[in-house]
């Protein structure tokens, strides 16, 4: 009778810390390049309360990043791969669309299969992605234009200390460091000849400025939560070199496998957003 009552007693407090309005449940990604913190959007009820079992249970420890696109996403959580069983239709995730949630450098998103075989965009009921995307310095900029006048200048005797450089990253195969290199020299090709290189950002929501991400995405797949911290790793994994998948023929399955591991971090909203600057929706 006392370790059913002690049991009951239990339970009750189980279920009165999860329904803590003043509490929240944060979710640390670990890897070998470093950890990720990220805050699960109350907005996306259903995702948020599915990522958390799955993230308390284990399930996801010992998955893998498989998909990596550099100034795209990473991609994880292929929880069928590793336990060897299909994913079920009936286990998918009804889509939680929400405006204003978009995919911004660090968003966390639900990973669905195409539209043809999936018109109600449900998710995936495991696997997930990480933004990566553009830097906002390069979505105000009209890349394709840079790089093309890059490569006009770098003929130039007169600039072969830099091109020393492009060079000494592209043996790196440091794509991110060739972009930024040209992106630090944007002034110098638009006055070499005489051109505007900026583009019109005003249709760019706001949360995308002076943070970057992926613009094509937004509306099409649930967006249910954000890195609040450990956004660099984000950048170190999207870097890893990669090899075509066979199956796909897709330049985005890393050479070396990467691993990751999931910590419930249980915290007072107010300490969350002391810590992290993240505000919750009234």
């Amino acid at each position: 009778m006392m370790k059913k009552l002690i049991l009951s007693l239990i339970i009750i407090g189980t279920i009165s810390a999860c329904g803590d309005k003043n509490k929240d449940y944060l979710v640390k990604i670990k890897t070998e390049y470093g950890d990720m913190t990220v805050v699960l959007y109350d907005e996306t009820p259903l995702h948020k309360k599915n990522f958390l079992e799955l993230a308390k249970s284990g399930r996801y420890d010992s998955t893998i990043f498989h998909r990596v696109i550099q100034d795209f996403m990473i991609q994880a959580g292929n929880v069928a791969e590793k336990e060897g069983v299909p994913e079920k239709e009936e286990d998918r995730v009804p889509a939680e669309i929400v405006d204003g949630l978009y995919h911004v450098k660090g968003a966390l998103a639900a990973a669905r299969q195409p539209d043809n075989m999936n018109p109600k965009k449900m998710s995936s009921s495991t696997q997930f992605y990480i933004v990566d995307g553009m830097s906002w310095e390069a979505m105000a900029t009209d890349v394709r234009m840079l790089n093309q006048k890059m490569g006009e200048l770098l003929q130039d005797t007169a600039y072969s200390d830099l091109l020393k450089q492009f060079q000494e990253l592209a043996q790196q195969r440091d794509s991110k460091g060739m972009n930024d290199l040209a992106l630090a020299n944007k002034g110098l090709v638009e006055e070499k000849y005489g051109i505007d290189l900026s583009v019109d950002v005003s249709e760019y929501p706001e949360a995308y400025q002076g943070i970057g991400g992926y613009t094509p995405l937004d509306g099409e797949y649930t967006v249910f939560g954000k890195v609040v911290d450990g956004l660099d790793v984000i950048d170190k994994i999207a870097q890893v070199k990669t090899k075509r998948n066979p199956m796909s023929g897709e330049q985005a399955t890393p050479v070396e496998t990467i691993y990751l591991t999931m910590e419930v971090i249980e915290m007072k909203k107010k300490e969350v957003t002391e810590k992290y600057g993240y505000t919750y929706p009234e």
